[in-house]
């Protein structure tokens, strides 16, 4: 029986992996875009900007997202010239 990786289970390439990363990446922008709108809007403070989802969304995401992509193609790699 072949042991599994513990970063097979995060970092393989799967179409699933992919879909929840984009509505999470959809969801932290709309968070993002409404809390923005709520503390200008409502509260009427204008030097406060809400950078918890702004840096998931255009920070943490992409660099999951290239890490996946990279550790797929070297675990496939590794996978074509063992044989």
């Amino acid at each position: 029986m072949k042991r599994k990786n513990k970063f097979d289970k995060y970092f393989l390439f799967s179409w699933r992996k992919i879909a929840i990363t984009l509505m999470i990446w959809i969801a932290a922008v709309f968070f993002h875009n409404m809390i923005y709108a709520f503390v200008v809007g409502v509260l009427k403070i204008n030097l406060v900007d809400e950078p918890f989802f702004f840096i998931i969304a255009v920070i943490i995401i992409p660099l999951y997202i290239i890490a996946v992509t990279v550790y797929s193609l070297v675990k496939k790699f590794m996978r074509m010239s063992s044989k």
